[in-house]
């Protein structure tokens, strides 16, 4: 995401940091995508679990949304346009709504419907649970790395 100037950085810095030089890295950051500035190091390990291992999930559904589709009889340059135009479209909306992720999946579910159903091969599946495990491994990964193991 950096590469096209849509990434998120975070990063921290010492009160004794000049405010000039805390404007530069801002600047500098901000050409990437989006920063944010946080008041403790213990952030940026959480961090790299989201928004330094993130892209790699986001990919990875991509995939197998992509795979799903051509096993059901898309094309694969079909199947991929309509995959990633509904993940494109999803996160601009998740971005420009301030309704919680679970409304506005509320929202395109329709009782006893298609997506009602995927939805609960997904739970059945152990999904949410299987990406939260997925962030904390990360996340843990990221202390250990600090750590020097």
């Amino acid at each position: 995401p950096a590469q096209i100037g849509a990434g998120m950085s975070v990063w921290t810095s010492t009160k004794q940091v000049p405010e000039q030089a805390r404007e530069w890295t801002k600047s500098i950051l901000d050409t990437l995508g989006k920063e944010i500035e946080v008041d403790d190091e213990k952030y940026l390990d959480m961090s790299t679990a989201i928004n330094g291992s993130g892209p790699a999930y986001v990919f990875t559904f991509a995939e197998a949304l992509i795979d799903a589709a051509v096993h059901i009889g898309l094309n694969r340059a079909l199947a991929r346009d309509l995959a990633l135009q509904t993940l494109w479209g999803s996160s601009k909306l998740l971005l420009q709504s301030d309704a919680h992720p679970a409304e506005l999946r509320d929202r395109v579910t329709s009782p006893g419907g298609t997506t009602a159903e995927a939805l609960l091969e997904l739970e059945q599946g152990g999904f949410r649970a299987t990406i939260m495990s997925a962030v904390a491994a990360a996340y843990e990964k990221s202390l250990a790395i600090g750590d020097g193991k």
